[in-house]
């Protein structure tokens, strides 16, 4: 276990360098527009010159990247160029009020998404079947940005039951959520139901389930003790993928109902050409989806005995 996190942290790590190299390189290769993004167009070329080698940009790429790296290792993410605040303090507080959606949001669609995937599962060709593969179908289909908007209708000018916007100006409100969560859970739930029940119907067909029938176990005994560990496996790869998958999709759902987030601070540093505050929210996107991927290995060897450590590409001990 341990030998195995060693490398799966070696190879984060050696994907964070990647990343922030070609990050560096795509926002930072061209000092020039650095400067006219710090200064802003109607600067004069003598400020700009005088900026640029202030801040160490005559020095060479790669020494300015190494310097970069080192600060940002150190926790000195630079000042944001919009804001004009530190990095850290505008992106730390939003990131936590995404990670506060993000896990009310997987609260809901999780169990309800399981839930559904089994009983429709365990009850194939049956009209409760045929009810979730259509919801889910329709709900899969559907985009984001196209939910929002049809939540926005039902919910907000058609029965005037939930505020416009979930700004959270006041605190924290349930009210205010309730959009952004149904959003966010809609293409999930319907999407991990389809998988689950595939799964499931997959199982249930297994000669151990017959075997199990045959014994004169009931269904809930065979869903909870024989079939639900196997069902699991495919489901925790969607769950794993879903939640780097809430990171880019977050954006338009915080930014449809101006909720201050990860999401909305990313969009906003990408219109006004922040590099700092770009720079640093992809390396947390980067960091986030490597240790999905740590979290999706482990569970797969504690729900399928027969996937080993070392077919995960560590070795057992």
């Amino acid at each position: 276990m341990a030998d195995f996190l060693w490398r799966k942290l070696l190879a984060l790590a050696a994907t964070l360098l990647s990343v922030s190299l070609i990050v560096f390189f795509a926002l930072e290769l061209n000092i020039e527009d650095v400067a006219i993004n710090v200064l802003g167009p109607y600067s004069a070329a003598d400020q700009r010159a005088a900026w640029l080698t202030e801040h160490g940009y005559d020095q060479p790429f790669l020494w300015r990247y190494l310097i970069w790296l080192k600060d940002f290792v150190s926790g000195h993410w630079g000042t944001s160029v919009h804001f004009r605040e530190p990095v850290m303090d505008l992106l730390l507080p939003n990131l936590g009020q995404t990670l506060m959606l993000a896990g009310l949001a997987l609260l809901i669609m999780v169990p309800v998404a399981l839930t559904l995937g089994v009983l429709a599962g365990i009850r194939q060709g049956s009209p409760l079947d045929r009810l979730v593969s259509f919801l889910s179908i329709v709900t899969t289909s559907i985009p984001d940005f196209a939910s929002a908007v049809f939540v926005s209708a039902i919910f907000v000018f058609w029965l005037n039951w939930l505020p416009g916007v979930s700004s959270m100006s006041d605190g924290f409100s349930a009210l205010q959520l309730a959009m952004p969560l149904m959003v966010l859970c809609l293409f999930g739930v319907g999407y991990l139901a389809r998988i689950t029940r595939a799964s499931m119907v997959e199982v249930m067909q297994a000669p151990y389930i017959r075997t199990a029938r045959l014994k004169g176990a009931s269904t809930s005994r065979i869903v909870l003790r024989h079939a639900l560990r196997n069902v699991l496996i495919a489901p925790i790869t969607v769950i794993m993928l879903y939640i780097p998958w809430l990171l880019s999709n977050v954006i338009v759902v915080e930014v449809f109902f101006a909720y201050k987030g990860f999401g909305s601070l990313l969009y906003t540093a990408s219109l006004n050409h922040d590099v700092y505050l770009i720079e640093a929210c992809a390396m947390i996107s980067a960091l986030v989806v490597g240790a999905t991927k740590i979290f999706s290995d482990l569970a797969y060897t504690w729900l399928n005995p027969r996937i080993t450590l070392r077919s995960l590409g560590g070795s057992a001990r």
